[in-house]
């Protein structure tokens, strides 16, 4: 099968095109797996930080993806959850404890990391960790909603709305564009502010509903409650806590922060940044029922992801238009016929 493959790690801007087109073994599907013909796999920032060593696969080479959509191709011993033929995704979650906290789990596996992922004409995956799509969704449409998505609902659980409080929104790329959405539909009182680097992306986040939209040190028309930031800078964490209500929370949905702008965490200031009662909470991974329960919220909602489509064969550019800030919605791998 054809497949994108990981062979080393370093920085993109000295190695861009750090995956290489193979053609390796079509996997077979073990006790409980179920192996999945792919058709689309969304195109994460987690796979640059992956690529450049902020959260490196334990060992190489390695298939990168984790937002992937496809149909049962074969079913190992056991599996009796899907039919053959049937549409089913996968996200970052792989494996785990199956407990209520099994994002926290030494057990934790992820996809396209710690095993091969959607960068593939096929992959396997325990049948526990993947899930229906919709039938109101497209394959590439449907990609980010297994990560961007679902992790996405996560932190906007974590932020701990009320309906009416304000919410802001630091980074506009394939989550961001998501949660807005979800927001709207679950907080309708609840204004939205976003901040981004780009006029693009402000523009597209005005005409997703966000009542406001600014670059990432402007002022709000108010104070918001909670924020969440999706970005891999640590210029929006001091942002952020510097406009948050008294008692707002900041809740930051990345899974390695990038050192270029580390220094300016040197000027954060007790009395301006973290005085009355803020909070900050960390998203770490996401559960198998955040995805379930968000691709159902989602098709209710009427929530439609905008994607860019490239081939397979096409991931390095792909990953390089990300790393570039190219980004209106999400990104997403087209794969076989």
């Amino acid at each position: 099968m054809k497949a994108m493959l990981l062979e080393r790690l370093g920085p993109m801007a000295s190695n861009p095109e750090p995956l290489r087109l193979v053609d390796i073994p079509v996997p077979e599907p073990a006790q409980g797996e179920i192996r999945i013909r792919v058709s689309a796999c969304g195109v994460c920032h987690t796979e640059i930080d992956e690529i450049e060593g902020r959260t490196p696969p334990p060992s190489l080479p390695i298939v990168p993806g984790h937002e992937v959509v496809g149909r049962v191709d074969a079913l190992g011993a056991g599996a009796t959850r899907f039919a053959t033929g049937q549409r089913v995704g996968v996200g970052w979650i792989h494996h785990s404890s199956g407990a209520a906290d099994e994002n926290l789990s030494d057990e934790f596996r992820a996809t396209g990391r710690d095993v091969n992922g959607g960068y593939a004409e096929f992959m396997t995956v325990p049948e526990t960790y993947a899930y229906p799509i919709p039938d109101t969704y497209g394959d590439a449409e449907a990609a980010p909603l297994l990560c961007a998505g679902g992790v996405g609902y996560r932190s906007l659980r974590l932020a701990g709305l009320e309906d009416g409080d304000a919410l802001g929104l630091t980074g506009f790329g394939g989550s961001g564009h998501l949660v807005l959405q979800l927001t709207r539909y679950l907080y309708p009182a609840s204004p939205v502010f976003v901040f981004a680097r780009s006029a693009a992306e402000r523009s597209f986040a005005l005409e997703l509903g966000a009542a406001w939209a600014g670059a990432t040190a402007d002022t709000p028309p108010v104070p918001p409650q909670a924020v969440i930031d999706t970005t891999p800078a640590w210029l929006p964490v001091l942002a952020a806590l510097k406009i948050l209500q008294p008692g707002g929370r900041l809740v930051i949905n990345a899974i390695r922060k990038e050192d270029a702008d580390k220094s300016v965490l040197a000027g954060i200031d007790y009395a301006e940044h973290l005085w009355r009662e803020k909070e900050l909470k960390t998203v770490a991974n996401v559960t198998a029922a955040d995805i379930a329960d968000f691709l159902q919220i989602a098709a209710a909602a009427g929530i439609r992801p905008e994607v860019r489509a490239y081939p397979l064969e096409l991931a390095n550019r792909a990953l390089q238009d990300l790393r570039a800030g190219h980004v209106r919605g999400a990104k997403v791998l087209t794969i076989g016929p």
